[in-house]
């Protein structure tokens, strides 16, 4: 089958519409000859039936009307008519009018036809065809007569032929009309077809492509089937430019991150470094100097490496412990911590009376906390008053607010992103690597939380949001 049917839908559409109109044509045609047929034979056996009337009442051949003339048996009957009376043998009326005797074979079949009143057909030698009807007269005689069928065949005939030209016209027609139609009307999947092959030809697997083509928008109404794919295909275009999009961002953010990570690195492995080819140089200096730069290096290294592995393991959606915390001890031992590390700030928290829990990992959330409020004591000067308040509603909000000169407007919306720092022109002492606010972003995305931040002079608030148990 499918080496007969054309590849293209064009083709298939079209070879669809012609075998339609063919088997429309064909029961069409079919319908009107059996009608026509049957209306032909029913006026063929009314006037078989006057024929009989005619024939019953026909005195025989011998006798002699009381105008002194023979009685003429095609007399006002049609030509063909064939009529087996008794007195007669049987006599067939010719287009002169005359009525001479049938053949013996054909007076023998007729003879054979059952007197029941009831029209039927039969062959007869010589004559072809005959419509012939037998009924018994008042006097008990059987009286038949016939006509010829001829009339009703060629009529048939000629009908046949008709319907078969205009059958074949119509399909013809159907050809060409459907050939026009069909192009026209998937004129608009090919214009789609079209965009698709354009986006085909960008270059996808290189960076960042921007705004790929769409299709138009005369070719995306959602009311035919041309517009659902193209609105198919612009919501498709869409999601492959976001999808590359992201993907390229973050490309950008893996490297960025190597690249920071390495310069965060490299700092105390080139302080590790020269403390030893000093040592090793000169041969005098201090070695417990130099043990505890040692130290407070690999130290800093150690604690950014495990960062950065919280980072990745989080990145990657590894499953974080969930366990019942109690958010509201959990906040006043965070606080009273800061308290007894920096004493120079002011330290409050408004936390409910009865105890808050959530599901989560309780020593993430400590180090999400603890992040913000480090936040909050490197970068604010002393006297600033930070405040940590517990809210509950429809999800459980963790704030931390502080009075401090709040942070430049156009670090906050990166603010979360890893190695972006407040402050930096700060020192190695007085500053982080820059990874803690993209930890407690990466912790509360465990969470399904979020993390956000307002801030203006004066009044700067960090706000992690949780579900509630």
């Amino acid at each position: 089958m499918r080496k007969v049917l054309p590849s293209s839908l064009t083709g298939r559409l079209i070879v669809t519409v012609v075998a339609l109109v063919a088997v429309a044509s064909l029961l069409v045609a079919g319908v009107v000859t059996v009608v026509m047929s049957n209306y032909l034979t029913d006026r063929l056996d009314e006037k078989l039936t006057q024929s009989m009337g005619r024939a019953q009442h026909t005195p025989p051949r011998d006798a002699i009307a009381p105008d002194g003339r023979r009685p003429d048996p095609g007399r006002g009957q049609d030509v063909g008519l064939i009529t087996v009376v008794p007195g007669r043998p049987g006599s067939i009326v010719t287009e002169d009018g005359d009525a001479p005797a049938i053949s013996t074979a054909a007076r023998d079949l007729l003879a054979e036809v059952s007197p029941d009143g009831t029209p039927r057909d039969i062959d007869l030698p010589k004559y072809g065809s005959y419509r012939v009807l037998a009924a018994e007269a008042p006097d008990g005689s059987i009286c038949i007569v016939g006509l010829p069928r001829s009339s009703v065949d060629n009529t048939i005939g000629n009908l046949i032929w008709w319907e078969v030209l205009l059958a074949l016209g119509a399909t013809g027609v159907a050809g060409v009309a459907g050939r026009l139609l069909v192009r026209r009307q998937l004129r608009p999947l090919r214009e789609v077809a079209a965009t698709a092959h354009e986006v085909i030809a960008m270059p996808l697997s290189s960076g960042e492509i921007g705004q790929t083509v769409r299709v138009p928008a005369d070719l995306t109404d959602p009311n035919t089937e041309v517009g659902q794919v193209g609105g198919a295909l612009n919501q498709l275009l869409g999601h492959v430019e976001e999808a590359l999009d992201a993907r390229h961002e973050s490309e950008q953010q893996v490297r960025q991150f190597l690249a920071d990570a390495s310069h965060e690195l490299r700092t105390p492995l080139s302080t590790i470094k020269g403390y030893a080819e000093l040592s090793r140089r000169t041969g005098r200096a201090d070695p417990d100097q130099i043990l505890a730069k040692v130290e407070s290096e690999a130290g800093r290294m150690s604690t950014l490496v495990e960062d950065m592995l919280l980072l990745a393991r989080l990145d990657s959606g590894r499953e974080i412990d969930r366990r019942p915390v109690d958010l509201t001890r959990l906040l006043v031992e965070a606080v009273n911590d800061a308290r007894v590390v920096d004493p120079e700030r002011h330290w409050t928290f408004d936390v409910p009376d009865e105890p808050v829990t959530v599901t989560g990992d309780e020593q993430r959330l400590h180090q999400a906390v603890t992040n913000l409020l480090t936040n909050a004591s490197r970068h604010t000067p002393p006297e600033t008053t930070v405040d940590v308040r517990l809210r509950v509603a429809d999800m459980v909000r963790i704030e931390v607010h502080d009075n401090g000169p709040g942070i430049d407007p156009e670090l906050v919306p990166t603010i979360f992103e890893r190695f972006v720092r407040g402050d930096s022109s700060r020192t190695r002492a007085s500053g982080g690597a820059g990874l803690g606010m993209s930890l407690v972003r990466a912790i509360m995305h465990a969470h399904r939380g979020t993390a956000t931040v307002e801030s203006s002079p004066g009044d700067t608030t960090f706000t992690l949001t949780l579900p509630a148990s």
